[in-house]
């Protein structure tokens, strides 16, 4: 009797199937999971995989998946929050705050000082910073503001 594999067992780059790149090195699942389907077709018939191996390289697997799926569902959040910040801010208009500021006493030293003023407008920087326009024509962050009064 005569062993013989055949062709179609053998490694991808054998074969000229084009093999996608990693986007920045990071292997994604779908890498993950061709190196294993490559690990199955190419192993000893004689020796084959043991099931530990075999079970710890699909738990790593089903984790790689949990973690991509947390990952997209984190960005989805913090984009909803961004969105938000800017419509949670906006009820600051027509409104007075008091923001505090930094000032310079001399070369050595600086003290906080507090003011206040009306809102006009709010706007979201692109790095997602809420900026606030008060009635002096200055514009500051929504972090410098310590008190929002009544109407």
């Amino acid at each position: 009797m005569t062993n013989t594999i055949h062709s179609s067992f053998g490694i991808a780059e054998q074969h000229n199937v084009p093999v996608k790149e990693a986007q920045g090195n990071i292997m994604g699942k779908d890498d993950f999971l061709r190196i294993l389907i490559t690990q199955l077709q190419n192993q000893d018939p004689l020796n084959p995989m043991e099931d530990k191996e075999f079970i710890a390289q699909m738990a790593n697997f089903s984790s790689l998946e949990q973690m991509t799926n947390m990952n997209k569902t984190l960005e989805r959040f913090i984009t909803s929050q961004q969105s938000s910040a800017l419509v949670q801010n906006s009820e600051l208009i027509g409104r007075k705050v008091t923001w505090e500021r930094e000032v310079e006493v001399d070369e050595h030293r600086t003290q906080t000082v507090a003011e206040q003023h009306g809102v006009l407008s709010v706007k979201q920087e692109k790095d997602g910073t809420i900026r606030v326009l008060l009635d002096n024509n200055r514009w500051v962050t929504n972090k410098q503001i310590i008190e929002i009064h009544g109407q």
